[in-house]
């Protein structure tokens, strides 16, 4: 009936198609296929019949285009013969992708968008509502298994979920089939539901649902069932109720309904399938019957139909036009070939898209030309949509988005709760109010629908071997990876100098770690340093304070003044190992060391020597032992043998300086700064250097032990020889298998505990007859003629 109040309204516009008047023939294809195929030829036969254009309207009326079929697999069995012969088909509900097939359906166009839009707006929602786990249900045709195909497909490629499983409803009575995948659906953890399938499939699925008792589950319906009434009855709603669909889009006719108020049963009329299907509908909308019955035909208590009737006296779902869906697609699929055929009407000869530029007219058309038009179709319904075709006959694509509500009192209501639409950027946009959604849940929330639950930022997902996708453990970042969002691939490395959180989720600057001045180590070397520097200085000024005592002045104070000043330099030097390594530092901490001791040992070994010359001077003929080796001599011994480690110091400088270094192989977690050498060979020339005096000295000085002085200073010479042996000795393995801070820290311990030997071993006894007993600091008692011992 929409259909003909579509051609009615059009033939009364003095605008549309002027002069020409649109006629119809109407068929019932009963859902069968054999009726729908037999119905399209029919409608298609005759095209070829000439039409005697004359005021009597002579002749067969030639079929300009098919508004249908309703079902998908009716539509490509009529459009795959329609098509040889480019008839125009408007379908206004059949959705199968396959249609959009522009090589086999060359001809076939439809105001329904296809199932490749339906099923990106249900993975839309499914994105939007964070279900990543869901079953599909198809029915066992054309509609359902290119569904299930494209969804699987379009699915995996969207990363929006996984397909818990994947159902084909039987067609007919099969209560095992029905049994068996109601047992999947019950066992499975998916929550989600999506049937892409006819109502009739629906009725016998939730028969089964119902005896078994599903509850839970949140259906998600295709157009194809979502507004179907008879789903909704209080038996079904405690399992359906909350449903979401996917549904036609709403549109509003103006007029239909007086239209639909006009209908009378033609009385009279011949007995074709428009004066049957008026009188069917009479019949079962009045309880009565039509007159004359054959004898008997009559039950009783009937009352004969009189055809005067008022329709607005009784309640039907006939004249309910609030919620026109596929009616509405209907009034556009006629409008679509009115408009088709008014702008081919309208071409001005000469000026045509034919060949030679000609037109095409009623005496002379051929199908494929109205299809031409059809193509470039483009008007808006007074509803105020757009009507137009793509490339592959389908319309522009929109859906409205249902919901199943439930009321209290027990009635139940499909309410419109979005919409989704096609974008101009090639997307899906969807628009939800979630506000009026209805969840048929205890908690009013949408359930979740998940194989694995999502993973918290500081894991990565791993997936379970066998398994879809969607289904994965998550996995914490391993130390120095992160990861800040959930469900991530794969952790990120942290940059070279931060380190992983301990909850994985972000980076920390590393730790940093070097001799510090604040530590109780580095507190404890430096008060030791300091310290060292203190008696040092002490030690000089007594030395000064005396400087004219036979103590003081024996061996030559003038290198004992010097060796004070160079073991201050060597306490002071070990200061340079604490704090942050600095470039500064670091090349100036080996030198000034190196340097330091040089200096010590030198003035230590020159003591030495003078104490062998001193004794061969005492000998007679051994004067000229020290005319040779006198002050000037030994400064300049002195000095020279300090060259050389300063020359030393700079070779190594200039050729492969120490520098800072910060050192991540110790700790993952900690940045280590430290001062590389640079050159292992300068500095095993540095340390062997002073090794190769101090042992010298040590063999000098063990050689004159035996001297018989009373005060014989080459015993403390040997004694501070071997202390400062032993200590460096001991300080290279230390050295070589101490890791980072505590490096610096054994070499600084080596300084000052080779320093304090020194100091200890060579000015202890002096500062002890000096400051205690001062008896014995006189020329007679050092050089054993003083009192005899007692």
């Amino acid at each position: 009936m929409t259909m003909a109040f579509a051609i009615d309204e059009i033939n009364n516009n003095s605008n549309l198609l002027p002069n020409v008047t649109l006629g119809y023939s109407l068929y019932d294809n009963c859902a069968t296929l054999v009726i729908g195929f037999n119905a399209a030829l029919s409608l298609a036969s005759g095209r070829e019949e000439q039409l005697l254009l004359e005021e009597t309207c002579l002749g067969t009326p030639p079929v300009l285009g098919i508004v249908g079929d309703s079902i998908s697999t009716s539509s490509i069995a009529s459009s795959d013969v329609i098509g040889l012969f480019k008839l125009p088909i408007v379908s206004y509900f059949a959705t199968c992708s396959c249609l959009s097939d522009r090589g086999r359906f060359p001809s076939f166009f439809r105001t329904i968008p296809s199932d490749a839009f339906q099923v990106r707006a249900m993975i839309q929602i499914l994105k939007h509502f964070g279900w990543t786990w869901a079953g599909l249900l198809v029915s066992d045709d054309d509609y359902g298994l290119h569904v299930a195909r494209s969804f699987q497909s379009d699915l995996a490629q969207s990363g929006g979920g996984c397909l818990a499983y994947s159902e084909i409803l039987p067609w007919g009575d099969n209560p095992a089939e029905l049994k068996r995948i109601v047992e999947v659906m019950k066992t499975s953890t998916a929550r989600v539901v999506i049937v892409f399938a006819h109502r009739i499939h629906m009725i016998q699925l939730m028969e089964e649902v119902v005896r078994q008792n599903v509850t839970g589950l949140q259906w998600m319906a295709s157009e194809a069932w979502t507004a179907s009434p008879v789903l909704q009855t209080p038996r079904l709603m405690p399992y359906l109720g909350g449903t979401l669909g996917i549904a036609i889009r709403r549109g509003e006719i103006p007029g239909l309904r007086d239209f639909l108020l006009r209908i009378r049963p033609d009385l009279h009329g011949n007995n074709d399938f428009g004066h049957s299907m008026v009188r069917q509908f009479w019949e079962y909308t009045f309880q009565c019957k039509f007159a004359p019955p054959p004898a008997g035909w009559m039950e009783a208590g009937e009352e004969p139909c009189t055809g005067d009737e008022d329709l607005e006296s009784v309640e039907t779902e006939f004249l309910d036009v609030s919620n026109l869906r596929p009616e509405y697609n209907i009034y556009k699929a006629v409008y679509a070939l009115a408009y088709a055929l008014d702008d081919m009407l309208r071409c001005e000869p000469g000026r045509g898209p034919f060949s030679r530029h000609s037109c095409a007219t009623l005496q002379t058309l051929e199908p494929w030309q109205l299809v031409y038009y059809l193509e470039k179709v483009n008007f808006t319904t007074p509803f105020g949509d757009q009507v137009s075709f793509d490339e592959n006959g389908d319309a522009l694509p929109i859906y409205d988005i249902m919901n199943w509500l439930w009321l209290p009192d027990g009635r139940t209501k499909v309410q419109s709760v979005g919409v989704v639409k096609k974008l101009a950027s090639k997307g899906e946009g969807l628009t939800l109010d979630e506000d009026k959604i209805f969840w048929n849940f205890e908690s009013k929330q949408p359930p979740q629908s998940v194989c694995s639950e999502s993973c918290p930022p500081g894991t990565r997902m791993a997936r379970k071997k066998g398994q879809p996708v969607c289904c994965f453990d998550c996995v914490p970042c391993s130390e120095g990876k992160f990861s800040n969002e959930r469900d991530s691939m794969e952790c990120t490395s942290c940059p070279e100098d931060f380190w992983s959180s301990a909850q994985r989720d972000h980076c920390v600057p590393k730790k940093t770690e070097f001799l510090s001045y604040h530590e109780p180590l580095g507190i404890c070397l430096t008060a030791a340093s300091l310290l060292g520097t203190f008696i040092c200085a002490v030690v000089l000024v007594i030395f000064i304070y005396h400087r004219s005592t036979p103590m003081v002045r024996a061996n030559n104070s003038e290198l004992s003044f010097l060796l004070l000043v160079s073991l201050k330099l060597c306490f002071l030097c070990s200061l340079l190992f604490i704090g942050r390594p600095r470039l500064w530092t670091c090349q100036l901490r080996h030198a000034a060391f190196g340097i330091s001791f040089v200096l010590s040992v030198s003035c230590i070994l020159v003591k030495t020597v003078v104490v062998l010359a001193v004794f061969k001077a005492s000998k007679p003929g051994g004067g000229a032992s020290l005319k040779w080796f006198g002050p000037l001599q030994q400064r300049g011994t002195v000095l020279v043998l300090t060259s050389i480690q300063g020359a030393i110091c700079t070779a190594w400088l200039v050729s492969s300086s120490p520098a800072p270094h910060k050192n991540t192989q110790y700790h993952n977690d900690k940045i280590v700064y430290e001062c590389v050498v640079g050159s292992t060979v300068g500095f095993v020339v540095l340390l062997g250097y002073i090794g190769l005096l101090a042992i010298l000295s040590f063999l000098l000085a063990f050689l004159a032990r035996n001297l018989p002085d009373n005060f014989n200073e080459a015993k403390l010479i040997t004694f501070s020889m071997l202390i400062f042996c032993a200590v460096w000795v001991a300080f290279v393995p230390a050295y070589i298998n101490t890791p980072g801070k505590y490096a610096d820290a054994v070499e600084v311990f080596a300084i000052l505990a080779s320093s304090f030997g020194l100091l200890v071993a060579l000015f202890g006894p002096k500062c002890y007859i000096i400051l205690v007993r001062p008896e014995r600091n006189t020329k007679k008692a050092i050089m054993g003629r003083g009192t005899p011992k007692t």
